[in-house]
């Protein structure tokens, strides 16, 4: 697939009739392998691996209202009270991060006020910390441990 600015892991892949397909640990299932799933089951292994996310405390794909319209965003991680306290929307490695991505993310974030949203194609991660009170955010030069963000 894409060589990624990640850590590498041992990802379960299946050939299934017209395509391939990876193992998703947090929905238990396979599901068809796109650039955009790749870069999420890295992104994914990354936060549990390196930064101490309770995988537990992850959801892939999940769902949302934004306005009347029904949405999926790319993961959620939430705190030991079910709160979520960050959002990630990923890209193919190929697709330059912009200000529409950060639009669609800052849009999913308008339901659910994280402190934190990331966006990521696999080679640049931005991480953007959430000031609410002053109406402000921060770009921090690297992704937040669990512990850091749960403070």
């Amino acid at each position: 697939m894409y060589d990624l600015n990640l850590p590498s892991f041992d990802t379960k892949i299946r050939n299934k009739g017209d395509g391939l397909e990876i193992f998703d640990p947090l929905r238990k299932k396979y599901v068809a392998l796109t650039p955009e799933e790749w870069v999420r089951q890295h992104f994914v292994h990354y936060l549990i691996s390196e930064k101490q996310f309770p995988g537990s405390l992850i959801a892939n794909e999940a769902g949302i209202k934004l306005n009347s319209l029904s949405k999926r965003c790319d993961t959620v991680v939430y705190n030991r009270q079910l709160e979520p306290v960050m959002v990630v929307e990923y890209k193919r490695p190929n697709v330059t991060i912009t200000q529409e991505v950060f639009d669609q993310i800052t849009r999913y974030n308008s339901v659910l006020k994280v402190p934190y949203i990331v966006v990521s194609n696999g080679l640049i991660h931005h991480c953007c910390h959430m000031d609410y009170a002053l109406q402000s955010y921060q770009y921090l030069t690297e992704i937040p441990t669990y512990p850091e963000i749960i403070l």
